[in-house]
């Protein structure tokens, strides 16, 4: 009946209380297991990222010129491509990693925590229980060896008292003693049985309380405690494989990407690049004539006027009376590797190496270019041609560079001479004047590598096309600018060939910076057109702008940027439609929106 009632309960195995701490135990132990596999598999992920990550790093184009030139293929650009999406693939893995610490190993950790706590917890009440049980059992045991000997001592009284009373040698007196003696263990032995009843009713009370009631409500409580723990470890197995599907979609992406890439790979068209990028531009050598053989003659080959020999100019005869030989076709070697020439005295050699004059580039040129010639003249007609106009487009750029930072420069002068407090006008002047040097410097490169380029294109100096000009600053310097020869403008010889910089320009920058129509007032709001935002900005410290064209700031405000600093320390933020202008851009972190920072 007691076994029907309790049914599937752990109440059954109340006399297995040992054994069921045991299985708690290991319980806990599987779940500390089960953290460990986790930990593992994350460590994995994260090595595993790490590696493809190095991986994606290690085949990445180079900063030198051949990856560019190979990038120009389809197949190349394919494989960064899939380069790309490897390193997504190795970041989808760093989030299994991430998801596994943090939904798994974490709650896991915590969980064991409370749940050796709360084990703990229920076997002290169990083991209270049992103590208390074993010490009421202790009490009837003594009671009931107490209640025996008191019995005993009770009928050996009792028996005495009936051999004084036998003998008639006894007084009456020690009969009377002895009655008296046996009633009294009599009496003691009537009061251990009512104690000795006592302790058994008691402990029949507890022992059925104990193994009714508190044992039963102990192990339901390590029961249900046990089957929330298997329960949790189901649902962290569940997550276990969440964590693995959640990352599927992305690296299905991911391998999208790459068949995508693998798929844009075009031969033809990177045929046609290598036909573009090494066409050279000369035409194919015309027919021999023929030559007939007469006496006293000497047979010479002529070649014909669309040759590659004759495109550079008719043979030169050379010091020693032999002619060079022209070149038939750029495929064609030479195989006689060790021509026989006419020696020539070593005073000629000497004196042409003296007179000759060293070509000197300039450092900004040195600091561009790589090897062979300023013009590119070692090149092929249309590969100079492609990189004539690179290096234009390069100059022209830096020109834009130089022009945006003067023109921030300006506008700080401008605010020194409004707010002289500010600043000093004359400590920007000889910044500006190193710019306007800078950006004439520059002016006469582009004209220099346009001569070239017309010359390349068999046009005149004068371009139908002239480049794109920058601003009204750039038309009157580029007006007052000088024409140069084919090295650098300020390039100047000293007699002892030593290497100097030309002094006038400063004349012709300060012409130039008269020239230049005066900037509008940037603090006009009235006849000035709304800025566009370009940005957000957060005050890193309070900024008390008393000065005309300022802003007044407190620290955490956050502001729209509507014109960023160009190198003068300040940036141009508005609070809203009314209230705008110029803080220092120390004071406050940028945040630019992504097409600014393109631009």
């Amino acid at each position: 009946m007691m076994e029907e009632r309790m049914g599937n309960c752990w109440s059954y195995t109340k006399d297995q209380f040992d054994n069921l701490e045991k299985h708690t135990q290991s319980g806990i132990e599987f779940v500390e297991r089960y953290s460990k596999f986790v930990k593992e598999r994350s460590e994995i992920e994260i090595s595993y990222a790490k590696q493809i990550r190095n991986l994606s790093k290690k085949y990445q184009p180079k900063k030198n010129s051949r990856e560019d030139e190979e990038n120009k293929y389809t197949s190349c650009r394919a494989f960064l491509s899939t380069l790309n999406e490897l390193n997504d693939y190795a970041g989808q893995h760093e989030v299994i990693a991430e998801n596994l610490t943090s939904q798994i190993i974490t709650e896991l950790s915590r969980y064991l925590t409370e749940l050796k706590a709360e084990r703990k917890s229920h076997f002290h009440d169990g083991r209270k229980a049992q103590q208390q049980i074993e010490s009421s059992w202790k009490q009837l045991e003594s009671s009931k060896r107490r209640f025996e000997r008191d019995c005993k001592e009770a009928d050996r009284a009792q028996q005495y008292f009936e051999r004084m009373d036998a003998d008639i040698n006894v007084t009456k007196a020690d009969v009377e003693k002895a009655r008296q003696q046996a009633q009294m263990r009599h009496q003691i032995a009537a009061d251990s049985k009512t104690e000795y009843s006592n302790y058994l009713t008691k402990f029949n009370q507890e022992q059925n309380e104990h193994y009714y009631t508190l044992i039963p409500n102990i192990f339901q409580k390590l029961q249900e405690m046990e089957e929330r723990r298997i329960e949790r470890v189901g649902v962290s197995m569940k997550t276990y494989a969440e964590v693995d599907r959640e990352v599927l979609p992305i690296v299905g992406k991911c391998l999208d990407g790459m068949t995508k890439a693998a798929e844009s790979i075009e031969p033809k068209t990177d045929s046609k690049q290598v036909v573009e990028s090494y066409k050279s531009g000369f035409e194919p050598p015309g027919d021999v004539e023929f030559e007939d053989y007469g006496p006293g003659q000497t047979m010479k080959r002529t070649v014909s006027e669309t040759s590659l020999s004759n495109s550079r100019g008719e043979a030169k005869e050379r010091p020693g009376g032999g002619k060079s030989k022209g070149k038939l076709w750029p495929f064609i070697k030479n195989k006689n590797k060790s021509p026989k020439q006419n020696k020539e005295p070593l005073s000629n050699r000497f004196n042409e190496f003296m007179a000759s004059k060293p070509k000197m580039t300039c450092l900004r040129s040195l600091r561009r270019g790589g090897s062979g010639p300023e013009d590119f003249s070692h090149l092929p007609p249309e590969q100079r041609r492609k990189k004539l106009q690179a290096k234009i487009d390069d100059i022209n750029k830096d020109i834009q560079k130089e022009m945006d930072q003067k023109d921030a420069l300006t506008k700080m002068k401008g605010v020194y001479e409004k707010n002289p407090q500010m600043g000093d006008p004359a400590s920007v002047d000889p910044r500006l004047v190193e710019m306007s040097m800078n950006i004439e410097k520059l002016q006469s490169e582009v004209q220099k590598f346009e001569g070239w380029l017309a010359e390349v294109e068999g046009r005149l100096p004068s371009r139908s096309d002239p480049p794109r000009r920058q601003s009204g600053l750039y038309e009157s310097q580029h007006s007052n600018s000088t024409m140069v020869d084919n090295n650098c403008a300020q390039d100047r010889e000293s007699p002892d060939g030593s290497y100097t910089e030309e002094q006038s320009s400063e004349t012709q920058v300060k012409v130039a910076i008269a020239n230049t129509p005066e900037f509008d007032d940037e603090f006009d709001d009235g006849d000035e057109e709304t800025l566009p935002t370009i940005g957000t900005c957060k005050a890193v410290y309070s900024f008390e702008g008393h000065n005309e064209g300022t802003i007044s700031v407190t620290e955490g405000e956050l502001l729209f940027v509507i014109e960023q600093d160009k190198g003068d320390g300040w940036t141009r933020v508005r609070r809203n439609e009314e209230e705008e202008g110029y803080v220092p851009t120390s004071y406050v972190e940028v945040f630019l929106e992504t097409n600014a920072k393109d631009s």
